[in-house]
This record gives structure tokens, C-alpha cells and sequence, in this order.
């Protein structure tokens, strides 16, 4: 019987000098004690499913890359990353490449730097496809119909155990109203979850939400793992955003006809509170930047 153990983060919102998200939360510091809370821990993969800069820098990636890299390195695995929707596509594929350090990008990038980042490459019999979600200098998510193309064809043989698929935005529905007006194109979470119907993916990895989230759709588990950066509130009234100082992640481990999800939300003392929006900013901000209306 196979397995497969995935360290799955998110949303480490790293800057490339000392600058704080928030302007309260050190986020460097937020995904050593995430690496540290879980030291003992063997995997296969570690997975950061976007927005992994916060500023978009070439040095933030090659923070993360060192910090996550050699933390995978040294705990029998390897990094992947995807794309967010604070990431930049230029900056994160100088340092990250295709989000599968050693891997080649799977669409061509030609003259065209903010071409979405995709990738897909085989670990001991699992196949990880990396999808790019961001719109460029948007907070919602999209799938162009060439990533979709891209799947349909690589998913139509099967690997030998199965396929995980890691994306920033996640196809199901958000826990408060700002997140789900920047949540993924409805049109394309249905078309993903009609390619993922009766194949070999074993879990979709993703992130966006801060806060932790398992839904299954079509047999498979949807995985949001917790931020890194911030735990957002999710069962608070839903008009309103909130965060608190805090970090996350989640274990998922695949063996056999089984997946099992260990999220884990570590909270800083003393208790804080990193940002709250009443309903009036949040109507503010949706009207601003939220999806349009179709």
C-alpha cells in the first residue's frame, strides 16, 4: 500500500526585509514556529498553496524557498508552491520556477512574464499538478480555459497512485461575504470539479480562507489549510472580517482508500487581535475590488 504525508501551509505572506503584514505581524517568524510546531514530522511533500510573498519581491521568495526548502529537505521531502493572489508571477518563477523547484513550467511563457505559473511532476508514484488561480492585481480567483485544457490532458492517464492538485483558490464557497467575492470564478470551480469527476486526483490542496476547511466534492477532499500569517474568524457574522495572531497548517495523509486531514491553529500570547472590518468597510471594499457582476 502506498502512502504519501503532505505538510500542507498557506498564506505565509512573506515580505523580502522586515516589514510586518498588518502592520503587526511578522510573518517570517509566523512560518519558522508553523516549521517548528511540526519538527518531528517525516514527510514526502511540503506544499504552500499561495500567496506565498506578500510583497512580491525576488527576496521574499528566496526566503521562503530557503526557509520551507531546507526545512522539506531535512524532513525527507520536497517544496511545492503555487501561485496567489499577492504573488507575482515574474518575481516567483525567477526564484520558484513552475512552483516545483526542477521542474519546467507546462504552459509556454514566451515574451509573456505574467503568463499563469502551471506545473506537473511525479514523486514516487503520486503525480502533483500546480495550478495558478491569481488574476493579475486582482484578490479573486480565475482558471483560464488553457489551464483547464491542461488538466483534462494530463489527468486522462492515470499515475500509478493518484494526483493531487494544489491551487490558492479553492473550489467551494467561502465562510463570510468579503471571501466570497474574492473567491474562484463559480464557472470554473465547476469546470475543475468536472475534470477531477472519476479521476485519480486523491485531495485538491488550497488556501486564501486563513482559516481551516474540508469539503468534499465529488468523493474528494477539498483541503483549505489555515494561514500562516493570520487564523481568520469563520463562524463570526459573516458581513464582517476579522483575523487574530495566530498560524496553521495541516497534515493530509493518503493511504490507500483513505485521507486523513490533521489542521492544526497555534495562537500567539498574548491573545490579539490582528485586524477587524465592521459591515460598512466590508460593503466598501466589495463594491471596490470584489468580482463583477457577470
Amino acid at each position: 500500500m502506498s502512502a504519501l504525508r503532505i505538510l500542507h501551509l498557506t498564506d505565509t505572506h512573506l515580505f523580502g526585509d522586515d516589514s510586518r503584514h498588518y502592520g503587526v505581524v511578522n510573518t517570517a517568524s509566523q512560518l519558522a514556529a508553523a516549521l517548528a510546531h511540526v519538527s518531528d514530522l517525516a514527510v514526502d511533500l511540503v506544499v504552500v498553496s499561495g500567496d506565498v510573498s506578500e510583497d512580491g519581491t525576488i527576496e521574499s521568495y528566496q526566503r521562503v524557498r530557503q526557509l520551507v526548502g531546507d526545512w522539506a529537505e531535512a524532513h525527507g521531502g520536497r517544496a511545492v508552491f503555487a501561485m496567489g493572489n499577492h504573488d507575482r508571477r515574474e518575481a516567483f518563477r525567477a526564484v520558484l520556477g513552475g512552483g516545483q523547484p526542477g521542474t519546467e513550467e507546462r504552459l509556454p511563457v514566451g515574451d509573456d512574464p505574467a503568463r499563469p505559473v502551471v506545473s506537473v511532476t511525479q514523486h514516487d508514484g503520486w503525480r502533483v499538478v500546480v495550478l495558478d488561480t491569481s488574476v493579475p492585481t486582482r484578490g479573486y480567483g480565475n482558471l483560464e480555459p488553457e489551464q483547464l485544457e491542461f488538466l483534462r490532458e494530463t489527468l486522462a492517464e492515470p499515475a500509478e497512485h493518484g494526483t493531487v492538485i494544489v491551487m490558492h483558490h479553492a473550489p467551494i464557497d467561502a465562510q463570510t461575504d468579503l471571501l466570497q467575492a474574492l473567491a474562484l470564478d463559480p464557472a470554473d470551480g465547476d469546470a475543475l470539479v468536472r475534470l477531477i469527476r472519476g479521476s485519480d486526483v486523491r485531495v485538491v490542496l488550497s488556501g486564501h480562507y486563513h482559516h481551516p476547511v474540508v469539503e468534499t466534492i465529488e468523493g474528494i477532499p477539498v483541503v483549505v489549510a489555515p494561514g500562516v500569517a493570520n487564523i481568520a474568524r469563520a463562524l463570526d457574522d459573516p458581513a464582517e472580517e476579522s483575523a487574530e495572531l495566530a498560524f496553521g497548517g495541516a497534515v493530509v495523509e493518503i493511504r490507500g482508500s483513505r485521507t486523513r486531514v490533521v489542521p492544526f491553529v497555534e495562537r500567539i500570547e498574548p491573545a490579539s487581535e490582528v485586524f477587524h472590518l465592521g459591515r460598512e468597510a466590508v460593503a466598501e471594499i466589495i463594491a471596490a475590488v470584489g468580482r463583477p457582476a457577470r
